[in-house]
Parts: structure tokens; sequence; C-alpha cells
């Protein structure tokens, strides 16, 4: 009797395994101790040469094209990854702290895109930059575009808000700024910021030109802090792009002036330097790559810089997946694995999931949505009001999407810290709908499918990294001891 028992035991917990491994389906795991030999299409540059970037900023003793005497700071800046700025040291500050700052300045150049303003000597490793409360100032032709700008400790930041006076509304992104201003022209500039205004939560007030322009610092922001060691000029940091000059005088930071007569011993890295380059926009450049970013359990794993892509182009849009048996959304769907995002630039996001070899690299004029067709997994973006989130996201063969947008999606910063993440697609959770549920160290996020969406149906065929279909910046990002689902 007892053997019986033992026996029909036995079978019992047989068969509930095998259902169980019906309903999961069948997993692989991926440690990337070695080449796995995954598929890849565009996620290498075809054109291996790199870009020369040249900083030629700081100190001139001889030059006047702020107006003035002779002796300015200034020179030719050119926006890239890798940081440079030329600065002055100050003691530390930060939102609790008044700031000020003011001179005369002048732009020259079609293209410059650059900061001037307080920021952080240890975090200059991207845009938006943390702890900043600055300047931004682009060329586009003969007119220069100014914005007032400040990012937390956190990644999150904002911008001008409306209400600034004298300034002009985008007719596209509805945003105020500073209007445009003739390069060439010399210009005074003040950026002041009042811990006090704005209902204690903080007020920057930038004029320029004899323009002004208010950014007032959200609650939650202030509530993230700041910190601030230098004042000066650095280039935004994206990716290699064109160059311009900035020129200063008669500078006056926190009541201290500068009026350049004389070598003012302002700090400079990285900007007397000419150098090649390889993030190139829109360069991808992402696999495998024997590195060890993401807390693997040995050297090896999945990432590199990854750009948004664009659908309009096939060139622009890559990917890098291991080959699945075909899979749907009518049966469950799981991934796990190890995450480290070490750089992270305003505009770019990372997509890691179920993708269709087909469907998700289809070349398209209409970029009606940044998903691409037939994909189900995770998002690492902004908005950059918020940093870098990370949460789900799918698209239907047809076009039909969903993402996580509620406060509850969890924040992962550009710090090169690892973080375990989990991905989990139910198709009878949420009434029958099918649900989406994504741990990152433990917090929960969910996604509910829309109705009708796991009928009209998605496919996929492979596991990996694949671009948006709309384009814009870059980030570093990396994945190790990966679990997925490979057949249902």
């Amino acid at each position: 009797m007892t053997t019986l028992r033992g026996f029909w035991g036995g079978v019992a917990v047989a068969l509930l395994g095998l259902l169980t491994a019906w309903a999961a389906g069948k997993e692989k795991t991926e440690r990337f101790d070695k080449d796995p030999g995954w598929e890849g299409r565009n996620n290498h540059p075809a054109d291996q040469s790199k870009r020369t970037i040249r900083q030629d900023f700081g100190y001139s003793k001889q030059t006047a094209h702020a107006g003035g005497k002779p002796g300015e700071v200034g020179g030719l800046i050119t926006p890239a990854a890798e940081p440079a700025y030329y600065a002055r040291k100050l003691p530390p500050l930060t939102f609790k702290d008044s700031l000020s700052a003011s001179g005369r300045l002048v732009c020259k150049g079609r293209g410059f895109h650059l900061l001037l303003g307080f920021f952080n000597s240890r975090t200059v490793n991207e845009w938006r930059t943390p702890n900043t409360v600055v300047i931004r100032l682009a060329g586009r032709g003969n007119v220069c575009y100014a914005y007032v700008e400040y990012c937390t400790s956190t990644w999150r930041a904002g911008g001008d808000s409306p209400g600034g006076f004298a300034t002009v509304r985008d007719e596209k992104t509805g945003r105020v700024r500073l209007r445009g201003f003739r390069t060439g022209d010399a210009l005074q500039w003040s950026l002041r910021y009042d811990p006090r205004e704005n209902k204690g939560n903080g007020r920057i007030t930038v004029t320029l030109g004899g323009e002004t322009a208010i950014c007032d610092i959200r609650p939650g922001h202030r509530a993230d802090g700041a910190s601030f060691d230098r004042f000066g000029l650095l280039p935004v940091l994206k990716s290699a792009d064109d160059p311009g000059e900035v020129w200063l005088d008669d500078v006056e930071i926190n009541g201290v002036k500068d009026d350049f007569s004389s070598d003012p011993g302002w700090e400079g890295v990285g900007n007397r330097r000419t150098y090649q380059t390889a993030d190139i926009r829109p360069h991808f450049d992402f696999g495998y790559t024997a590195t060890h970013h993401a807390g693997g359990r040995a050297t090896g794993e999945l990432g590199g810089l990854v750009f948004r892509g664009d659908c309009r182009y096939r060139e622009r849009m890559a990917c890098y997946g291991d080959r699945l048996e075909l899979l749907h959304l009518d049966r469950p769907l799981h991934a796990s694995g190890k995450v480290a995002l070490r750089r992270g630039v305003t505009d770019s996001t990372t997509l890691l999931g179920f993708y269709h070899s087909r469907d998700s690299m289809e070349v398209n004029p209409a970029q009606s949505s940044g998903w691409p067709r037939s994909f189900l997994g995770v998002a690492i973006e902004g908005p950059s009001r918020e940093g870098f989130l990370f949460y789900p996201v799918y698209r239907l063969r047809e076009g039909e999407s969903r993402h996580g947008s509620g406060d509850d999606r969890p924040h992962i910063y550009p710090n090169g810290q690892a973080h375990e993440w989990t991905l989990d697609y139910d198709p009878d959770a949420a009434g029958g709908q099918g649900r989406i549920t994504v741990t990152f160290d433990g917090k929960v996020v969910t996604l509910d499918l829309g109705r009708g969406h796991k009928k009209a149906g998605a496919r996929f065929d492979r596991f990996g990294l694949i671009t948006t279909w709309i384009d814009g910046n870059g980030q570093r990002i990396y994945f190790d001891d990966l679990t997925y689902t490979c057949a249902q």
C-alpha cells in the first residue's frame, strides 16, 4: 500500500511538473561566457571609421571676441560623448544655496551645442548632465537659441517654464524658450537661482540680450537634491556633432568678478585636445561583448552602445537576438536577468525582449509609434523629467501598442550599478485580457493588454536587443545571466 501511494504520489508530482512546464514553456539560460552566436543585423557600424573631435577652449590672453579689452575665456567647443570643461572651482553648493552669474558672451558658428553654468565635476558624464543649473546654447545656421535647464542628482531634469517674459513658444513642442539671437552679436547675460522663490522650491531666472526666461524647480526634483562645485563651459555630452565658438568676458560668479586681464586659473579638463571617437549617431555598436559590467557570474555579456533606430531606413534599424521557436500571446512568456546602465543620454531608449525577425525590422515610412511591431519586453528610457525608467511595453503585429506610464515605474540610474529584473506575461490575467508584470530589484509594475489585443496577436521568433522605430540618442547598457522562454 505504501509502495502504491508512493508510486501514485510520484506520478502526481511528475504530472504537475509536466503541466507546469507546459504552461511556462521551455526556457533557456545564456550567461555569455563565450560568444553565443546570436543573429545580429546592423548592430555594429558598417563604417568603422571614427570621427575627429577637437576641443580648444579655455583662457585667451590676447583676444577680445566678446568685446572690451584683450583677455577672455572661450574658444572652439565640440559636442561629443567624452567629458570636457573649463570652469572656476567653487566651494560645495546645493539647491539650498543662492547661485548667481553674469557677464558678456558671443557665439560663433552654425552648429554648436554647449552648456554655460553651474555643474559638478564628478558627474560630467552625459546630457542631461546631472547636478546642473545652466543655460544651453544651440547654434542653428546664423541663429543661436538659448534654453534654461537643470538636472538633479538622480538625472531628473526640467526646462524653462511657461511664464518666462518676452519669450517664444515653440509651435511643435509648446515649450517656452528665449528667442533666437544672431550669432556674432555680443550679449549681456545673467543666470540666477533663488531657493526661496517658487514657494520655496527654487527658481532659475536667465536674461540674455534683454530677454528673460524663467524655470521653476519641480517640488519632487528639489527633494532629489543637486550639488555643484564648478561654474563654466562644457559641451553638450551626447555624441559627435558640429563645433562652434563661444567667448565670455567680465564674468561675475557669486559676487566674485573676473575681467580676464590675467589668467584666472580656472580648471581645464579635456578642453585642449584632439582625438577620435566611435560614439557617432546612429552608429550602433552592441551585441556580445567580453566585458563584465552587469554583475554576471563571469566575463562576457550582452550590450554596448544602443542608439534609437529609424524605421524609414533599413540601415538605421538594428537587432541582436537568439533564435526561438515561434511564440504567440496565447501562452505565457518569461525572461529575467541582470542589467547595468552605464551611460544614458536624454531622448534615448533601449528595448530588450521578444521580437520578430521580419515584423519588428520592417521598413515603414510612417512613424506613428516608436515601438517595433511584434514586440513584448522592457523599455529603458525617459522622459527627461523622470530620468531613466525600467518598464513593460508591447506592440502587436498590426500596430496597436501600450506601455507602462504610471508613477510606479522603477527608476534606473546610469551609474553602472547592477540590478536584478524579471518579465512575465500571463495570458489569463486581467480577466483573460493578458498582463505583463515586470520586477526591478523587487519593485513590481504591471501592464494589462488592451481589450482584444491578445486576440489581434503578435508573434515572436527572437529574444534580445532591438532598436526603436523613431530615432534619437544613445545609451551604454549591459545585460547578463539571461533566462527566457524559447519554445511554447
